[in-house]
């Protein structure tokens, strides 16, 4: 097996990865499109943050648990800081490509 070929990640303990979810909830939260979307992902975290404590009900480190009107509210605080979407601008053309001065592999 080549040392590529393992994701790190998945050999981390379940509550570590939620925890760096949580610390991601703004850049995730950006990215949702819609109030509704925030609160149904924050019920889906706060949901597999309880299984987690169901399942090692005495493990030390716990992630927190989120509660959805937390999660819409952070979410329209992104929404009001982002800045307004910016028309794209038209793609610029490639040039032509260069010739060559000398001609390689040619002889007159």
């Amino acid at each position: 097996m080549a040392s590529g070929d393992i994701d790190r990640e998945a050999l981390l303990p379940v509550v570590v990865l939620l925890r760096r979810e949580f610390e991601a909830r703004e850049e995730t939260l950006a990215a949702l499109p819609t109030e509704q979307a925030a609160r149904e992902y924050a019920a889906d975290f706060s949901e597999r943050v309880h299984e987690d404590r169901r399942d090692n009900p005495f493990q030390v480190m716990l992630a927190p648990a989120w509660d959805p009107d937390d999660a819409a509210q952070l979410w329209r605080e992104l929404r009001a800081a982002a800045p307004a979407e910016k028309p794209l601008a038209p793609p610029v053309p490639e040039p032509p490509p260069r010739r060559r001065w000398w001609f390689f592999g040619r002889r007159r």
